[in-house]
């Protein structure tokens, strides 16, 4: 899981849980008809606003955003200009023997050991990019909404405990009790949408972010090759996507 995610989330439910026990018994934070409401209600009205499969696919998007590791964007302008000196040495068709772990430059090498042209490999790969960024999109809308409904279903089912409590108030010992459940969706929903839902969202237009810039290396770089151009122009022509501080060229590299 991306380290940062993991600390953030796991720091954050242990501060929460720190106060609750520093606080008292925590049994009475637990109340099974709020969870119920905040949960299940949330995603349930959640699900209204997309279909199916965008609702879906959107934790398998989160999932898989949190535990693949993105590729080291100067590892990967090292691995496209080894290509290109490769290419330029020994021609495009000996790129078919090169190893290469990232499946989407594996994929635009191969199409270019096949001979596809220029236009052919840029239309495949770009829309290829475009189907990651959507797919990242609806990702964080389908989180972004969840973070809009819980708070929402938090209120709502404190109205229903301030009814429950309202219409008991023949006994004013059951006072103090109803009204700390009926606070308590109010808690849950908070909770769900500062501390789940809406960082899981920010999180995913980072990743869009992240794996929309190393696509867009690798067709630039792929193209590049496929062009004929010197390694050494395509490693400065790449080190623009890097950040400032790490796009000096090592001044010893051979053409």
């Amino acid at each position: 899981m991306d380290l940062a995610t993991l600390l953030g989330l796991v720091g954050a439910m242990g501060v929460v849980i720190a106060a609750i026990l520093t606080g008292g018994s925590p049994i009475i934070f637990v109340n099974i008809p709020s969870i119920l409401i905040v949960l299940m209600g949330t995603m349930l009205v959640v699900m209204m606003k997309f279909n199916l499969h965008q609702f879906l696919s959107a934790f398998r998007v989160a999932a898989r955003a949190f535990s693949n590791q993105l590729e080291d964007p100067e590892a990967m302008v090292a691995k496209i200009v080894e290509l290109a000196t490769t290419s330029r040495k020994e021609g495009l068709l000996a790129l078919e023997n090169a190893v290469i772990e990232n499946e989407f430059l594996q994929q635009g090498v191969q199409m270019l050991s096949d001979g596809n042209t220029p236009e052919t490999v840029s239309a495949v790969l770009k829309k290829d990019l475009q189907q990651t960024i959507d797919r990242h999109n609806w990702g964080a809308r389908v989180f972004s909404a969840t973070g809009d409904v819980a708070p929402a279903m938090g209120m709502i089912g404190t109205l229903i405990g301030l009814v429950q409590m309202l219409a008991g108030m023949d006994d004013p010992k059951t006072i103090g009790p109803a009204m700390a459940v009926a606070l308590l969706t109010t808690l849950y929903g908070a909770m769900l949408a500062n501390m789940v839902a809406f960082p899981i969202a920010d999180k995913l237009n980072l990743r869009k972010s992240e794996e929309g810039r190393l696509k867009a290396m690798c067709i630039d770089g792929l193209l590049a090759i496929q062009a004929g151009q010197n390694p050494r122009v395509i490693d400065s022509m790449l080190r623009v996507y890097l950040a400032p501080a790490r796009r000096k060229v090592d001044s010893e590299k051979d053409d």
